[in-house]
């Protein structure tokens, strides 16, 4: 794991990105993640040099994120929803989350997963593997 701090920006940068990753020893067949924290609207701006964007949202933050953060939501690749074992004590919509997010953009892939219990982890791992599995044939010409 490496930290990169932004500084007093609100995003990472590709440029950070590779120095960070230069501290790194990477095996080829590696998987990267690059958790681009702070707010839903600085990191869909910027590429990263990324496979795959990962919005990540919890149902504590409320189901009116995709309406919110549009354009996060037409980066991604897929939608994680997190918490869901909280769903019986919040105000939070699953239907209508997904319905706004595939509004947005309709190829974007959902899970719901709660990473306190681990429900909806194995989909999470396998989405990763198969992404991981896809870019290897494509570097080797399959």
């Amino acid at each position: 794991m490496v930290q990169i701090n932004t500084g007093t920006g609100c995003h990472l940068d590709a440029h950070m990105v590779a120095h960070g990753v230069e501290g790194l020893a990477l095996q080829p067949g590696s998987v990267l993640l690059i958790e681009n924290v702070g707010n839903l609207v600085c990191p869909a701006l910027f590429d990263l040099g990324e496979q795959a964007r990962v919005v990540v949202i919890s149902v504590t933050e409320g189901d009116d994120k995709p309406l919110k953060y549009p354009h996060m939501f037409r980066a991604g690749q897929l939608l994680l929803i997190n918490k869901i074992d909280l769903l019986p004590y919040v105000r939070f919509d699953m239907e209508r989350c997904i319905d706004h997010a595939r509004r947005i953009n309709p190829d974007l892939e959902v899970l719901q997963l709660s990473a306190e219990t681990g429900e909806g982890m194995p989909a999470w791992y396998a989405w990763l593997t198969s992404r991981a599995e896809k870019r290897s044939a494509f570097r080797h010409g399959a």
